[in-house]
């Protein structure tokens, strides 16, 4: 079977979204034929602690907002994404976005087609990104998610590369927009992959499973063990990357979970969107 090329700028972006040492990465990109998915995998696998975060991946530089329309039951989270930092820091690629943002707010459009097709001073939004990667000379591309709940909150991190926005399942609640905002910086620096366990879908758990099994294993537990342990291993996975089974991040003696119901017994979070541009 043919093997692909690895080359060092790869071994060194492997390197830069894991952590793991330039050898061990050159390693798993061999053996995942330059997958960075299947790489990250494998190091994981082999036991390494990796730092890179899958969902922040694939964004390079550009600039992430969020809002909330008057009354907290819309947020809407707009992603503009360039190919270099000097572009993403300048003012007008930053008010564009934020008129991208505020038509999506105001329109209602209920996808990224539509949000494309809305007007912005008399062409598409679409015609418009399309007029500024001709005056700039950077790829660009939009990314767009929103939220309807009987109270929704956004974060913005400073610095407009990492927003969130939550929903939550009812409203008028004493002291509902600290609870709030809290949850939403909860989700923005912890980076949850769903708000519950039940909420994760089939194909990360699997993929963890197997991390799991290959991992112990590895580490010479007898096969009939081996299951046991790796559904003791998916419950810590639960614990530390679904919102509501997460350690509450300003009172690690609480999850986040019991951190809402404290201040009202039938709040829970019904959803959330987060985006981050990587590294």
């Amino acid at each position: 079977m043919s093997t692909v090329a690895i080359t060092a700028a790869e071994v060194n972006k492997l390197r830069q979204m894991t952590g793991a040492g330039m050898m061990d990465c050159k390693k798993a990109l061999t053996e995942a034929n330059g997958d960075f998915d299947a790489a990250i995998d494998f190091l994981r696998k082999k036991g390494q602690k990796v730092a890179g975060n899958r969902a922040d991946r694939e964004a390079n530089e550009g600039v992430v907002i969020a809002k909330v329309n008057s009354d907290s039951s819309r947020a809407v989270l707009v992603v503009l994404n360039c190919e270099t930092d000097f572009v993403a820091k300048n003012q007008d690629f930053i008010d564009f976005t934020t008129s991208i943002t505020d038509i999506a707010l105001n329109q209602n459009p209920a996808d990224l087609n539509a949000l494309l097709a809305s007007s912005l001073d008399g062409l598409s939004i679409a015609d418009r990104i399309t007029e500024q990667v001709g005056k700039i000379g950077e790829k660009m591309e939009l990314h767009y998610e929103q939220l309807q709940a009987p109270y929704v909150v956004a974060y913005n991190h400073p610095g407009n590369r990492l927003a969130t926005i939550v929903a939550f399942n009812k409203s008028g609640v004493a002291n509902l927009e600290t609870t709030a905002k809290d949850v939403a910086m909860q989700a923005a620096a912890m980076g949850p992959v769903a708000v519950d366990k039940d909420d994760v879908d089939t194909v990360t758990l699997e993929r963890e499973l197997d991390i799991a099994r290959e991992q112990i294993r590895a580490e010479g537990k007898p096969e009939e063990m081996i299951e046991k342990i790796a559904q003791g291993k998916l419950n810590k996975f639960f614990k530390d990357n679904t919102l509501l089974n997460q350690d509450f991040i300003k009172d690690s003696k609480m999850s986040v979970r019991q951190y809402i119901q404290s201040n009202d017994k039938e709040l829970t979070v019904s959803g959330f969107k987060r985006f981050a541009l990587g590294n």
